[in-house]
């Protein structure tokens, strides 16, 4: 038979009351009387009924998370990590993607699974601020990514323009002076493209080696094939760069395969940097050197984000998400993720 509040109480010799308090971690309870009521649920092996207790709130216990892509391998990075992160809160994952298309991502963001779900957190890659000034949902929403939106949501973030110039001067130090950007972007001036493209043309200016445009190789989209072909039409027009700064890994894999086809040997002929540290990255031929965004503070900062939304919704406010840079524009907030470069062969070769 399944074990009650009032079977662990028993035990305890204490209220049910206490052992709810002490289930729920209200903050209230002594040291104590904590660990006396903790040893009566290890003993009886107590698990809570998560199902009666969001029904007593008023919640499913379940969030969603949508993202474009989830074969992409970042993506499917952050659903691990989001995944993780709202275990933590006896709370389970509703996975969606959205193909980046607008539509679906005004569709998610306007509550269609309202009835389901306690929040959202959505990684848009084409919604603009007006598709969400007039939500009519009152789910609680976070986003993730760099389009800014000057509305009252949670916004997590890293800073792609000085993860774009830190790559760029690893390269410089490495002695490369005509660096490639390979994954531009310029028809959105709030797309990660177009800020980590300015990073790389600041840091190059900064160094005093300028960034001609003949060195941007623009893709229209941003897998393995879209960094072979722009590879393959960077060095078909002529220009040889000593190196390439890719938008993310899979670009910089499907160019570094290129690279090994034209006969050009990675790092010595042409240094690799991409962005992104996912799984392959550490496992191909030749390892990649790339800025790895804090994949698990994101997830951590999100849930927690949602977490206290709902807390503050039903009064029991447990504070914020902390240990990253916060700020507040339009009540809502942004919070800042860090990230490293990893140095690999693709840049360091092999020792």
């Amino acid at each position: 038979m399944r074990v009650s509040l009032k079977d662990v109480a028993q035990r305890a010799g204490v209220s049910i009351k206490t052992v709810s308090n002490v289930v729920n971690n209200y903050q209230h309870v002594t040291p104590v009387m904590r660990a006396r009521v903790q040893a009566a649920i290890d003993e009886l092996g107590y698990r809570p009924n998560l199902t009666a207790r969001n029904l007593r709130k008023g919640r499913t216990g379940i969030i969603a998370l949508a993202v474009p892509e989830l074969g992409n391998p970042y993506f499917a990075e952050i659903a691990g990590a989001v995944i993780d992160a709202a275990a933590e809160h006896e709370l389970t994952v509703l996975l969606d993607h959205t193909r980046g298309e607008r539509e679906q991502e005004i569709l998610v963001s306007q509550g269609f699974r309202a009835r389901v779900i306690d929040g959202l957190i959505l990684s848009p890659l084409e919604l603009e601020s007006g598709d969400l000034a007039g939500r009519a949902d009152d789910v609680p929403l976070v986003l993730l990514g760099e389009r800014e939106y000057d509305l009252p949501y949670d916004h997590i973030a890293i800073d792609n323009v000085s993860a774009a110039r830190l790559a760029v001067r690893h390269l410089l130090g490495r002695g490369r002076t005509r660096i490639a950007f390979l994954g531009a972007r310029t028809d959105s001036p709030n797309r990660p493209a177009l800020l980590r493209l300015q990073g790389w043309r600041e840091e190059l200016v900064a160094a005093g080696v300028g960034a001609p445009d003949e060195l941007i190789a623009p893709t229209g989209g941003w897998d393995r094939g879209h960094g072979a072909q722009a590879m393959a039409r960077l060095l078909d027009s002529g220009i040889r760069p000593d190196a390439v700064f890719a938008y993310n890994d899979l670009v910089a894999i499907g160019a570094m395969r290129v690279l090994h086809e034209r006969g050009l040997r990675v790092p010595w002929d042409v240094a690799v940097v991409g962005f992104d540290d996912i799984a392959e990255s550490r496992f191909g031929a030749v390892s990649l050197t790339t800025v790895a965004p804090d994949k698990r503070a994101i997830a951590r900062l999100a849930v927690q984000s949602l977490v206290s939304s709902l807390e503050r919704a039903s009064g029991r406010g447990e504070g914020d998400a902390a240990g990253e840079r916060g700020s507040a524009p339009a009540d809502g907030r942004t919070f800042i993720a860090s990230f490293e470069l990893l140095e690999r062969e693709s840049t360091l070769g092999r020792r």
